[in-house]
């Protein structure tokens, strides 16, 4: 039975009838009539609440005020495509899997057009550790060899991917996994790091060159949520089976750009962007792209990509870049559909007479 009925009788035969004075045996009209009196007057219908009674009170009220509070921002994004980067715990933990998966099809059943991005850092160390080969990193990025490109490919491809897909499609059928190469969704150029002023050889990392969006596009409009792995071909036309592993965040962030995104949504392990670590965990709630920009060169490195990537999504278009704490269960929710909010927001810089995002 529905909690919200509970409180109320079932039907007129319950304590709360039977006990009333108008329904004791000696003012029961029947009763009455039979000992030769005369009937009485016919009580009032059931389902009248007499003058002055108090409303009674519903235990669902206050999800009615959550949906009521999150009326406007619904109003706002109706229609709009969201970029979802999808990474760090969330990726290994498996409450926070489903509940990532709840959250993407919420968004879509409520009229947004959500499109997963997905790296897979964690499953792609591991499997290399089972096959005895070595996890390196410089300034943030995996440096990828011809071998750990091909355990990249099949972890993203073929597990992750995999995962992602069947966790969301048991709402229904509506996701589609893809990779940057399929329908030329991505092309890549080589791409090279720079550590203390040094050029330094990545391997097969690329850098975003060019999006195709037709493919993303036409999911989109079919009520698909596309969810793509961060693989992208090779730009260079000489190559033809080339293939680079691109980050994650990278990767989002120039696809949000492409597609014209309403806003770009980074999950990661930390609450946000910290104004002073370690000296201070206090997280910076909203920022401009200027102020991001003189921030980066005291990042740590694997907040760079993440953050740069909001940056490019900013300048190129999307309206606002999030970063948020995929430990944090059902975090998407409460950033876009609450009023608080979580996490850090950043905004493109404001023109004179422009609207605050």
């Amino acid at each position: 039975m529905n909690e919200r009925f509970t409180d109320a009788p079932s039907d007129p035969s319950s304590d709360e009838v039977s006990n009333s004075p108008s329904n004791s045996p000696s003012n029961d009209p029947l009763n009455s009539a039979t000992a030769g009196g005369t009937s009485a007057p016919p009580a009032s219908s059931p389902s009248s609440v007499p003058p002055g009674h108090p409303t009674r009170r519903h235990t669902a009220l206050p999800k009615a005020r959550t949906l009521i509070e999150a009326l406007p921002w619904l109003t706002r994004h109706n229609g709009k495509t969201v970029v979802i980067k999808f990474g760090g715990n969330a990726m290994v933990d498996e409450e926070l899997k489903a509940a990532f998966a709840q959250d993407v099809v919420f968004l879509r059943q409520a009229g947004l057009r959500p499109v997963v991005v997905h790296g897979g850092g964690p499953q792609i160390s591991a499997q290399l550790a089972r096959l005895g080969l070595e996890s390196e990193f410089t300034a943030g990025l995996r440096v990828t060899t011809p071998e750990t490109m091909d355990v990249v490919r099949m972890v993203l491809a073929g597990q992750v991917q995999r995962e992602l897909v069947n966790l969301l499609n048991r709402h229904g059928p509506l996701a589609v996994g893809m990779t940057g190469e399929d329908a030329h969704i991505m092309a890549a150029t080589k791409r090279y790091a720079q550590v203390d002023g040094e050029t330094v050889d990545l391997g097969r990392v690329g850098e975003i060159d060019s999006i195709e969006t037709g493919a993303v596009r036409a999911l989109l409009d079919d009520g698909r949520i596309p969810v793509i792995s961060s693989i992208a071909r090779s730009a260079d036309p000489s190559e033809d089976t080339g293939v680079y592993n691109v980050n994650a965040d990278t990767a989002a962030a120039a696809l949000a750009a492409a597609l014209g995104a309403e806003t770009l949504m980074v999950l990661t392990d930390v609450e946000g962007l910290y104004a002073d670590w370690p000296d201070s965990d206090e997280v910076v709630s909203e920022l401009t792209a200027a102020e991001l920009e003189t921030l980066l060169p005291e990042l740590a490195s694997g907040m760079v990509p993440k953050m740069e990537g909001c940056l490019h999504a900013v300048r190129n278009g999307v309206r606002t870049a999030r970063v948020l704490d995929g430990r944090v269960p059902h975090s998407i929710l409460l950033e876009i559909f609450t009023d608080e909010g979580i996490g850090t927001m950043v905004v493109p810089d404001k023109r004179e007479g422009e609207p605050t995002p």
